[in-house]
């Protein structure tokens, strides 16, 4: 991920979306993030893949990506097409494992006010999401600056590559 600025349709979620719902453990043996994408929440929202385009913003509510720990959870994500996550929290595992490949994923305690937005802008260096519709701008959570720089690395591995 090598923007700071994300410019995308939205897609939404609610509370407790579980890495089990995210990516089945049926579908973790395939090795593709693109075609892990294709899974992506298939059991819980089977026309997601309808509303998806390359680029859009998930908003979800609390816990996002909790239960098993499964690294394939934000790989789906992110080979779905999603260029960003916006939840009012996450699993620990989820949001550690996001950032370690490189998936943007911000904390907003306002989320529920984004829920009506349709096209929405998201900074990450400032931490801010505007809703493109009406210019109302949404303060997030800062992001940590060795956060944002394994955004703009592509992730850990990446990072470490440069290193």
């Amino acid at each position: 991920m090598n923007k700071s600025i994300i410019t995308g349709n939205t897609v939404f979620l609610g509370d407790n979306i579980d890495t089990d719902a995210i990516i089945p453990a049926r579908f973790l043996g395939i090795p593709d993030e693109e075609v892990l994408g294709k899974y992506f929440l298939c059991d819980l929202y089977p026309d997601l893949s309808k509303q998806l385009h390359p680029g859009s913003i998930l908003i979800a509510g609390k816990n996002f990506g909790c239960g098993s720990s499964r690294e394939h959870a934000p790989l789906a994500v992110r080979g779905a097409g999603i260029a960003c996550v916006i939840a009012q929290s996450y699993a620990r595992i989820f949001y550690r494992n996001a950032v370690n490949i490189g998936l943007p994923v911000l904390e907003c305690d306002k989320i529920d006010l984004l829920y009506t937005a349709e096209t929405v802008t998201v900074d990450l260096q400032s931490a801010t999401v505007r809703d493109e519709k009406t210019g109302t701008v949404y303060q997030c959570h800062p992001i940590p600056e060795f956060i944002l720089d394994l955004q703009k690395a592509g992730g850990l591995l990446a990072k470490l590559e440069d290193t």
